[in-house]
């Protein structure tokens, strides 16, 4: 059970892309759904956008299970090298050079860069408390 909250969620995200998009025949801007909205328009719902959504779902996740523990540290360290990844298939690979994609590494950014300022806040919080 503590292996699987060393995993960063956000990786699933990046997984379930490569396979759809890289290696499938799915694009981004397949629509895979339509939303009646209260206002009487009509949202379409693309494969991009479901990608995003989940991302941003995996990020409340990401950050709330957040702590200076030492399987907390081993998730940012993971997210880390998940960032560098999404970087490098986004400049390198050519169907993840897409809006979504962009949007899916900017999120594995924040969960990056929101990881290690938790645990660090979380940290000294930790030892100001020691030492009183």
């Amino acid at each position: 059970m503590i292996i699987l909250r060393a995993f960063p969620f956000l990786a699933l995200v990046v997984i379930a892309y490569n396979a759809l998009v890289v290696f499938g025949s799915t694009a981004t801007g397949v629509v895979a759904g339509e939303v009646r909205l209260p206002s009487g328009g009509l949202w379409s719902v693309s494969a991009g956008d479901i990608f995003v959504i989940t991302a941003l779902a995996f990020l409340f996740v990401e950050l709330v299970s957040a702590s200076a523990r030492t399987v907390s540290i081993v998730n940012h360290g993971l997210s880390l090298v998940l960032l560098l990844v999404c970087v490098v298939e986004f400049i390198l690979v050519q169907g993840c050079g897409t809006p979504e994609f962009l949007f899916i590494t900017l999120i594995v950014a924040i969960d990056v860069i929101a990881g290690y300022s938790i645990s660090v806040r979380l940290a000294r919080r930790d030892l100001a408390l020691g030492a009183d």
